[in-house]
């Protein structure tokens, strides 16, 4: 192993590492920021086990997880409890990686998944084949997710392919999301408006974006594609970061940014496509966690691992939220859509404030 030093025109220098063939910048903020909030997540999610109806003391939920709890205890957080926090710790990271990497691409804060009509596109889809199918979907454990999935995919290729000019723009690129998700939105308005009234009240909470009533069959349906698309983002994303200087500087340095950036977008969108699916479209997480994360680890563009950790304890506390403060165990989307809107408005009047008069 040896070490060397690296530097840029907008960032500090840092030490690097070399192992055999392997080489990285050692940035010790970010490594301890990324611990902090991993273990930040993990209390989170701990505490939102422990209350309920029958509250569990920290200890003996920790105690539970590792295998050693009583019966109980076991069977409260193991049965009842577990599967609706492990769905919102999948979906936080899901919505963080995925807003990440459409940030980052389109080298805009304003793209998420939200903007960008794929959250739309998976529930207009979704929405559609529970009105045509007369609400018998909704009692089905794999036919609202996987038609949200359909969708969300389906919604990503169609913005792809129209904001394709000899490569991809990124105001472009949110130009036509905006649009399409503004035709999704009017399309999931007009079924819900033809759609039988016992079927709207049900599909009206899924829109909201909740994670009541989830199930063993969700989490370990929705946890191996997120993994499996995790890896595939991580081995890719070595090729992210000389993309940031320019598509001809990434040329210069061996990149192929089309296939890359083709690839990234494609898992973007999967993985959006697996939190909708999975929770229903909650508003915001993908836009906040990013940039929220780009300033705690002081990064000049969205770390993909701390985004999704922060995706997480966003989404779990938010939950915390709405079934413990708010009256009525309202649905989590309501808790993200009151922190997200007020963020971007920030973000808005932060970038009028940039642009050169």
């Amino acid at each position: 192993m040896s070490t060397t030093t690296t530097d840029t025109s907008t960032e500090k220098m840092h030490a690097g590492v070399r192992v055999g063939g392997w080489s990285w910048v050692w940035r010790p903020w970010l490594v301890l920021a990324t611990a902090g909030l991993a273990v930040a997540t993990f209390l989170v999610f701990c505490i939102s086990i422990a209350i309920g109806d029958f509250t569990i003391d920290l200890p003996a939920v920790i105690r539970t997880i590792f295998g050693q709890g009583e019966r109980v205890d076991e069977f409260v957080i193991m049965d009842l409890r577990m599967p609706r926090a492990l769905v919102g710790l999948i979906v936080g990271v899901a919505l963080g990686i995925s807003g990440a990497l459409t940030q980052s691409i389109a080298r805009n804060a304003l793209a998420s998944p939200d903007v960008l009509g794929i959250t739309a596109g998976a529930s207009a889809t979704a929405i559609f084949v529970v009105t045509t199918s007369g609400g018998a979907v909704l009692g089905s454990s794999l036919g609202l997710p996987v038609a949200a999935l359909a969708g969300g995919l389906g919604t990503g290729l169609l913005v792809y392919f129209l904001a394709w000019q000899k490569g991809i723009d990124g105001f472009r690129l949110i130009l036509i999301g905006v649009s399409v998700s503004a035709v999704m939105t009017a399309l999931t308005t007009w079924l819900l408006v033809l759609a039988d009234i016992r079927d709207v009240a049900r599909a009206q909470a899924w829109l909201v974006g909740s994670l009541d009533s989830r199930s063993w069959t969700e989490v370990w349906t929705s946890l191996w594609v997120t993994i499996a698309l995790v890896v595939v983002v991580l081995a890719v994303s070595f090729h992210l970061r000389p993309m940031h200087f320019g598509d001809d500087v990434a040329a210069g340095l061996g990149v192929r940014y089309s296939v890359v950036r083709a690839v990234l977008l494609l898992c973007a969108v999967l993985l959006a496509g697996v939190a909708v699916s999975a929770a229903g479209p909650v508003p915001f997480v993908a836009l906040v966690a990013p940039q929220i994360t780009m300033r705690l680890m002081r990064t000049p563009v969205p770390p993909l691992v701390g985004s999704g950790l922060f995706g997480a304890l966003l989404l779990i506390s938010s939950d915390l939220i709405a079934r413990q403060v708010l009256p009525n165990d309202l649905p989590v989307g309501i808790v993200t859509a009151m922190i997200g809107g007020p963020f971007l408005v920030y973000l808005l009047v932060r970038a009028n404030v940039k642009r050169p008069a």
